[in-house]
């Protein structure tokens, strides 16, 4: 089991950016912030590729998921990295389908498979 899902596009690295947003909203899903990384590294004198952290959530799966283990929340929001890497634009998102790996006493049902078919249609569609 792959811990995250990783694609190439050819889109820019905004416009990726940009498809993820849109297609986390198509989702049902909402964007929380946007870190970028590139700017806050660079802030510090870090010369850096471009790099952004999409951070998103559904509150009613955040709230499930906190009811059966508070230190879930470790784990959350959900992210989706869009970077460029030796001239190619990445768009990665962890697997939802790694939380058990994480929390094997937490009884999450068909849950963190159903949200993991949600973030690879996400990053699917936003490529």
């Amino acid at each position: 089991m792959e811990f995250d899902y990783t694609v190439t596009t050819t889109k820019t690295f905004d416009a990726a950016v940009e498809s993820v947003q849109e297609q986390i909203g198509k989702a049902g899903m909402r964007v929380l912030y946007v870190h970028d990384v590139q700017k806050t590294l660079g802030e510090k004198g870090i010369a850096r590729e471009p790099f952004k952290i999409i951070e998103f959530c559904n509150a009613k799966f955040a709230n499930e998921f906190l009811s059966i283990d508070v230190k879930i929340g470790l784990c959350m929001p959900c992210k989706i990295n869009v970077y460029v890497k030796d001239g190619q634009i990445y768009i990665s998102g962890m697997r939802p389908i790694v939380l058990p790996q994480f929390f094997p006493d937490a009884a999450l049902g068909e849950r963190p498979k159903e949200i993991d078919r949600i973030v690879l249609r996400i990053i699917d569609s936003a490529k």
